[in-house]
């Protein structure tokens, strides 16, 4: 290793460390909450959105001021406090920064709730503060979810606590040799083959969009497109560990991030499962669309 690169790791160490010993606090305490979960769920769930806003906001300003990652952003202006599903294209593991910089300008940020995987929930720590804070952790088969969900979307629904329920709809990140295997897999199946994307996995979607509907204070989709750039590369990201430790990302680094978001309100989308999925797959053509004349634009300067 270089000085120059053990510089910069030494300089990535001391970002990270007091944000990582934070987070393991932030675990602590959400797992000492859980048990309570069920008998105070508004007064738990308000604690733990506090608690989880100090530790996303912190790494959110080490990416954004500590290491100079400029996002710009496009579309809609979204209403302050308003309690949404979020649907976003999946690239790489530093996504979270492009709908966190939203939701931090929407007042909204310790009130994001992820999709995660289910294995999660057996990890110590980590896991029972997910499942503490509410947030839905599924196995993508939906019969077998169906409990989970309900548990989660009754939060929503029932208790009406203030949510951005984020997913992202392909379900895995975007690789040239994913794309290859979707577009193979629209042709054989005759459906469109949206650029720079992954066909969306409909079903979960679906059954998100039907369960809070219910909830009168969910009011809209927002519809987030991500895109990235470095030296000349569309789609290409950096690392966790160089998103966190590389300084002047965004100038001497040469990446380029940018966010689209779109609102959609609620009472606009279709009714039926095959109306919603055929919805989805017209929002994820578009995307492409927009995608395409980002690398195109980029390409020009």
């Amino acid at each position: 290793m270089s000085v120059v690169g053990f510089l910069i790791a030494l300089r990535g160490i001391l970002l990270v460390l007091p944000w990582a010993l934070e987070l393991v606090l932030m675990d602590l305490i959400l797992s000492f909450l859980l048990p309570f979960s069920y008998l105070f769920p508004n007064w738990v769930y308000d604690i733990s959105s506090f608690v989880a806003f100090t530790n996303w906001n912190w790494i959110q300003c080490i990416f954004e001021v500590f290491n100079g990652g400029k996002i710009t952003m496009s579309g809609d202006v979204l209403p302050e406090g308003e309690s949404a599903i979020v649907i976003a294209n999946h690239v790489s593991w530093t996504d979270f920064y492009m709908i966190q910089a939203l939701a931090v300008r929407a007042g909204m940020l310790g009130r994001c709730r992820w999709f995660s995987k289910i294995e999660l929930r057996w990890v110590p720590l980590l896991g029972w503060g997910i499942w503490a804070m509410g947030m839905p952790m599924v196995s993508r088969k939906w019969l077998k979810d169906k409990k989970e969900l309900d548990r989660v979307f009754s939060g929503i629904v029932v208790k009406k606590w203030p949510t951005w329920l984020i997913s992202f709809s392909e379900a895995t990140r975007y690789t040239p040799k994913k794309y290859e295997a979707a577009k193979t897999w629209c042709k054989e199946n005759n459906r469109p083959i949206p650029k720079h994307l992954l066909y969306p996995r409909t079903k979960g979607f679906v059954t998100t969009v039907q369960h809070l509907r219910k909830a009168t204070h969910v009011k809209a989709v927002y519809d987030m497109t991500i895109a990235y750039e470095h030296n000349h590369k569309f789609h290409e990201a950096p690392t966790i560990w160089q998103s966190l430790s590389l300084p002047s990302l965004s100038g001497n680094e040469g990446y380029k991030f940018h966010v689209d978001v779109k609102r959609i309100p609620l009472v606009d989308l279709p009714e039926t499962e095959a109306e919603l999925a055929k919805w989805l797959e017209t929002r994820w053509m578009e995307k492409g669309e927009f995608l395409e004349a980002k690398r195109e634009e980029w390409a020009r300067s």
